[in-house]
C-alpha cells in the first residue's frame, strides 16, 4: 500500500472518529445542560418576598379550587387532558355528555374512537385527545383496578399525562403535594414576579417548589393559575387592583387602595367566575 493511500486512510479514520465523538456528545447532556434542570437557589430576599406573596394570595383565595368540574380523580384526569390548548369552560361543556355516555374507566377504555372524537371535538386536537383519554382509561381499568394511581411515578406513565396533569390530579383529588401546577397563567405570573426566569414549565415548577413549603404547593399552584387567569392577564393586566402590586417590578400601574381591599376584590372576581363555568 502506497504512502499516499495510507495517509488518505488515516485521515478517513480520524474524520469518522470525530463524527462518532460529536454524535455521542450530542446524545449525552453536558454537565452545564443538566444543571439547568435544577432549581435556581433563591436568595433570602426572594424567599421573604415569596412569603409575602403567599400571604396576600392566601388572603384573596383562602381555599382555591380547580375550575374543571369533576366528581372523582378519573373524571378530573380526563378533563385535565382535554383542557390542553382549550379552556376550562369549554371542557366543562363537553364532559357531562362524555361521562354520561361513558361513566367508568372501563367504559371509556372500550369506547369507539370516532364517537369519542365527535364528543370532544370542540376542545381542539380532538383526535389525539380522544386516543389519550381512551388509552389512559383502559390502562386505569386494566392495571389499576379502575382507580387513578396516587403516585407521580405511576400516574405520568398514563397516556396523555405529563407533570402538569399529574400535579392537578394528585393535588386536587388526593391532596398529594407532588409539585406546583404550572400552566400558561402560572408561568406568566411567576416570571412577572421574578420568582423564575424560565419559560419551560418544569423548570418554573422547580423554582416555585424551592420557594414555597411543600404543604402549600397544591394551593399555591391553584392561586397562581387563578391569579393569572383573572388579574395578571397576558394583555392589560389589572395591576391597580392586584393585591401583590407592590411586590411586582413588572406592574404597569400604581396600586389602588390597600392590598387587603385589593385581595377582597380578587376574591369576589374569582368567586364570581365559578358561577359562569
Amino acid at each position: 500500500m502506497s504512502a499516499a493511500i495510507k495517509a488518505t486512510k488515516k485521515r478517513a479514520i480520524k474524520a469518522a472518529a470525530k463524527v462518532v465523538s460529536k454524535v455521542k456528545a450530542a446524545a449525552k447532556p453536558s454537565k452545564a445542560k443538566a444543571a439547568k434542570t435544577k432549581a435556581t437557589k433563591p436568595t433570602p430576599a426572594t424567599r421573604e418576598r415569596a412569603a409575602e406573596i403567599e400571604t396576600r394570595l392566601r388572603a384573596a383565595m383562602p381555599e382555591p379550587r380547580c375550575e374543571l368540574n369533576h366528581e372523582n380523580a378519573w373524571q378530573l384526569l380526563i378533563a385535565t387532558i382535554l383542557s390542553a390548548q382549550s379552556t376550562d369552560r369549554m371542557v366543562n361543556k363537553v364532559t357531562p355528555t362524555l361521562f354520561a355516555r361513558f361513566p367508568t374507566p372501563a367504559a371509556l377504555g372500550n369506547a369507539d374512537q370516532s364517537e369519542l372524537e365527535t364528543i370532544v371535538k370542540s376542545t381542539g386536537f380532538f383526535r389525539n385527545k380522544a386516543k389519550s383519554i381512551r388509552a389512559a382509561s383502559q390502562q386505569i381499568a386494566e392495571e389499576f383496578g379502575g382507580e387513578v394511581p396516587r403516585t407521580l411515578d405511576e400516574i405520568i406513565k398514563l397516556p396523555g399525562v405529563a407533570r402538569k396533569t399529574a400535579n392537578v390530579v394528585l393535588g386536587t383529588a388526593y391532596r398529594v403535594p407532588s409539585g406546583v401546577t404550572v400552566d400558561t397563567h402560572a408561568g406568566r405570573v411567576a416570571r412577572r414576579l421574578q420568582l423564575t426566569k424560565h419559560e419551560d414549565p418544569v423548570k418554573v415548577e422547580l423554582d416555585l417548589c424551592a420557594l414555597f413549603p411543600q404543604d402549600s404547593w397544591i394551593d399555591m399552584g391553584h392561586r397562581f393559575v387563578l391569579h393569572g387567569r383573572y388579574v395578571c392577564l397576558a394583555r392589560s393586566p389589572r395591576c391597580s387592583h392586584c393585591p401583590i402590586n407592590e411586590l411586582c417590578k413588572a406592574r404597569e400601574a400604581p396600586p389602588a387602595a390597600t392590598w387587603q381591599a385589593r385581595a377582597r376584590l380578587e376574591a369576589d372576581r374569582v368567586e364570581a367566575s365559578f358561577g359562569t363555568l
